[in-house]
């Protein structure tokens, strides 16, 4: 894997899951990552599962990268802009934006269920407020205020963390067509500064093996999963890449860019990119 010393990250949504995949995946490049979540103590997540901002931190730290764990809660623009200016202040850049912080997984049971309504209706209205609200909207609003610090630099990336969802019809109304929103809302984004040399794409990962999946992981067959840590790997190879603007716009596939830039997950396999009819929900 190339070495991406020099740059600086935000991810969000950082404290578990995929965001901290993506942050550990960038420390091993040599990246300065600032992780922002509002887990900050153990056992205190909104859902019931580990992780927490420091922890992520920690860990990019002994993969060789900077980590900086800084609360944020994404619903409120001012504690964003608050990260914003204060990478602004203490690197004088950002180089790589990862959207990934997500809501309305807070219905979740013990960790182990899925969603139980049988049809749009019978589901609380609040998931499609939290879906927006703290998925596209936060997306959208950590866009807006590091986009001005890229076009200054006239070098950026920006990934905005999605699924197949937004190709599907079966996988929930408020979740497709969040997800369909997070694709348009990047390929607007990348029309509009493209003239600029920032990237923007959407990154599909594959099933993967995130702490609640392994919570019910009899019920998957992980047989061609992905760490969390391999998504961060796409997105290191994605920064990396000097003719990235050539992706800009597009829906990239996690394992498909494995293939084509030759990195592996960390156990040495090389998953199987998924097709839009193979995929199951995860989170």
């Amino acid at each position: 894997m190339k070495s991406l010393s020099g740059k600086v990250a935000l991810v969000t949504g950082a404290s578990r899951g995929i965001g901290k995949g993506v942050a550990m995946g960038l420390g091993e490049a040599g990246v300065t990552v600032y992780i922002t979540a509002r887990t900050v103590e153990p056992g205190k997540a909104v859902v019931p599962l580990p992780g927490t901002i420091y922890q992520t931190a920690e860990e990019v730290v002994k993969l060789g990268g900077k980590g900086i764990a800084v609360q944020c809660d994404h619903r409120h623009d001012a504690q964003v802009q608050a990260v914003i200016q204060r990478i602004q202040h203490e690197q004088g850049r950002v180089d790589i934006l990862v959207n990934n912080v997500w809501g309305g997984y807070e219905h979740f049971d013990d960790g182990t269920e899925f969603w139980k309504e049988k049809g749009f209706w019978s589901a609380p209205i609040s998931r499609w407020d939290a879906m927006f609200q703290a998925g596209v909207r936060a997306h959208y609003a950590a866009s807006v205020l590091a986009a001005p610090l890229m076009i200054a630099q006239r070098a950026g990336l920006i990934v905005n963390i999605s699924f197949f969802a937004a190709q599907r019809d079966d996988m929930g109304v408020a979740y497709g067509v969040a997800k369909a929103a997070d694709d348009r809302m990047a390929a607007c984004m990348a029309h509009e500064l493209h003239e600029y040399q920032v990237a923007v794409v959407s990154l599909y990962p594959g099933q993967v093996r995130t702490e609640s999946v392994l919570r019910a992981a009899e019920t998957f067959d992980l047989s061609n999963s992905e760490s969390p840590q391999f998504i961060g790997r796409a997105v290191a190879a994605l920064a990396a890449d000097p003719n990235v603007m050539q992706k800009s716009g597009k829906v990239v596939v996690a394992a498909a860019l494995a293939q084509e830039y030759g990195f592996t997950d960390v156990d040495g396999s090389q998953p199987r990119p998924l097709t839009v009819e193979e995929v199951i929900i995860i989170v």
